[in-house]
């Protein structure tokens, strides 16, 4: 999700409320592109953040304080020569753009009132925290821009300060008035008219028409609109437009009135977007509403974050599993070849046989006999090497079928072994897939480690673990659990869990062994539906529309000697098709 207008509106409401009148207790630079002011109003002291990092340019309060420097770098010691106490007098959006200023009294040196302006503008990798003075002629950038840089706008110290208009855009909130007010039929034409003359899809001659909208709000204006957002714009019908232009001027009417509704959408544990109004289009995923903003953008970043940083985290035993699997891979497929090069040894036993028993019928000098196969009745024709007796030529099938026989014996333990391996390192990947905290990692490393994949560092230990199971709690209260990786399925499966407990894995794909604690009761259909849920999720299937699920007692299930990790065998169990949605399921906490 962008960091767009509409969100970039409802932190405007937010802060207006909450730091209006405020004074600007703290200035702390902790990182090169980012603030972070202390301010005091009311009694309470607050913490605001603003980044004008090109990767996360965000804007929010937040309960977390930061390292700083030692040495404060320029730009926060001008802002601290400047606004020191300052007053916060106004926070505005000018129109939609991902822009906020800051209206800040002060005292100058002569006590004189003066009044500054702090910029934020939150816009990818143009972002910047621009200083100005009262008449828009910037003091100072934490980004300084020279015309060398960009050839729209130069941001450098005793320029003038301005919005540059780079594409051909309107404000949304003068689009659409309120309504029954006279400009209603001439704001329809605008959108209708741009609609028209707009071979992109819906969603994209939206957002590309209008400020403030990202393309996320776009698909979700369309949704309400019963449109397609994919549909060619210029092909939607007159209908179509004027739900379309109500879908657009209702968003826009809550954004003007201040009816925000902070929420962010899940993929199971995963966050998937988050947007400061309803998200109806994912009705069929798990929205949590947060009271601010603020709390909503730091823990869908936090959140955001921890999923890059252990992708980061995990690259290396990823890059080690995804090398071993490919060569597995082509191992197996070429053991597979030459299985099938084998499939004809039979044929050349029968051939050695019917020459011993025929032979004497052949012309010498022949280079077939045909002879009856007593087996089948059939005739067949043996082809024949014309320099060698039939004799010969019947010790000569005979070695071919001993060499062959040889060979599909050697295959057959080699290719079962090599097919293990590879859903061994399978269900590696899925562990990596699941892992949430840098934690879930060293049991994963552990095992690469024990199947050689990995050497251990000379002297070092085996590492503590401190990963656990998740855990979620039934609709009906049951307890399940979940395995992280193949270490903690085993210790789940013959550990954890006793006889009667049941046990689901997704069939025949990669996955985690699910636990479903019954405490010696009956389990309802739900909590049985539930628990499939979970294995579906978290097994390579998580993608499919529907995953089939193997279910039994846990008594039944059993681990052959010698077994790879995870690795079980059952033969009497139920089965059910589900989907992997988990957003109902509620995690213990």
């Amino acid at each position: 999700m962008a960091f767009d207008g509409i969100t970039v509106a409802g932190i405007a409401s937010e802060l207006r409320r909450t730091l209006t009148d405020g004074r600007i207790y703290k200035i702390a630079q902790p990182e090169s592109s980012e603030l972070l002011l202390t301010i005091k109003n009311n009694g309470t002291q607050y913490r605001l953040l603003l980044s004008a990092d090109a990767s996360l340019p965000l804007v929010y309060l937040t309960q977390t304080n930061r390292p700083s420097p030692l040495t404060a770098p320029n730009f926060c010691m001008l802002l601290r020569k400047h606004l020191q106490n300052a007053r916060i007098a106004s926070i505005t959006q000018p129109g939609l753009e991902r822009v906020l200023c800051m209206e800040l009294e002060h005292l100058n040196e002569l006590g004189d009132l003066c009044r500054k302006r702090l910029i934020i503008e939150v816009m990818g990798k143009h972002s910047n925290i621009i200083f100005c003075d009262d008449h828009d002629r910037i003091i100072d950038s934490i980004k300084h821009v020279s015309g060398m840089m960009s050839s729209v706008r130069e941001v450098l110290p005793g320029k003038d300060y301005f919005i540059p208009r780079t594409q051909d855009k309107e404000n949304p909130l003068d689009f659409c008035p309120l309504p029954g007010e006279a400009e209603a039929a001439l704001s329809y034409v605008n959108l209708s008219e741009r609609m028209r003359n707009s071979p992109a899809p819906v969603y994209k001659a939206l957002y590309t028409s209008y400020t403030g909208l990202s393309p996320v709000i776009a698909q979700e204006i369309c949704y309400r609109a019963g449109a397609d957002g994919d549909r060619p714009a210029n092909t939607l019908p007159e209908d179509a437009l004027h739900a379309l232009y109500d879908a657009l001027c209702s968003v826009m009417s809550d954004v003007a009135e201040g009816r925000f509704a902070p929420n962010i959408i899940y993929d199971g544990r995963t966050p998937l977007e988050y947007a400061a109004l309803p998200l109806t289009m994912y009705a069929d995923k798990k929205a949590v509403p947060f009271d601010f903003l603020s709390a909503l953008l730091e823990t869908y970043y936090a959140q955001k974050s921890a999923v890059t940083r252990i992708r980061q985290k995990s690259a290396d035993l990823r890059r080690i599993v995804q090398t071993a699997l490919e060569r597995n891979v082509r191992k197996y497929d070429l053991q597979r070849r030459q299985m099938q090069d084998t499939e004809k040894r039979e044929q050349y036993r029968i051939y050695g046989e019917l020459l011993n028993t025929y032979g004497y019928s052949a012309a010498p000098g022949a280079k077939s006999l045909e002879a009856p196969n007593y087996y089948t009745g059939e005739t067949v024709t043996i082809p024949l090497d014309d320099t060698l007796t039939p004799l010969e030529n019947a010790q000569r099938y005979f070695d071919r079928y001993g060499k062959l026989k040889r060979t599909y014996e050697a295959l057959s333990e080699l290719t079962v072994q090599v097919k293990e391996e590879i859903d061994h390192l399978e269900s590696i990947m899925t562990s990596l897939d699941i892992a949430l905290q840098e934690e879930d990692l060293v049991q994963i490393r552990e095992e690469l480690i024990e199947s050689g994949y990995i050497h251990r560092r000379s002297g070092s230990k085996k590492a503590r673990v401190v990963s656990r199971p998740f855990h979620y709690i039934s609709s009906d209260g049951f307890h399940m659990y979940v395995g992280k990786n193949n270490y903690q399925n085993d210790e789940l499966t013959f550990k954890f869990a006793s006889g009667n407990d049941w046990w689901f894995h997704a069939k025949k794909i990669p996955g985690s062994h699910v636990i479903v604690k019954t405490e010696g009761q009956t389990l309802p259909d739900s909590t049985f539906e539930e628990a499939a849920r979970l294995a579906a999720y978290y097994s390579k299937g998580r993608e499919q529309e529907k995953v089939e699920i193997d279910y039994l007692q846990r008594k039944n299930v059993k681990k052959p000697n010698g077994a790879k990790p995870g690795f079980v065998v059952y033969y009497t169990n139920y089965s059910m098709a589900i989907d992997s949605d988990i957003s109902q399921i509620r995690p213990a906490e």
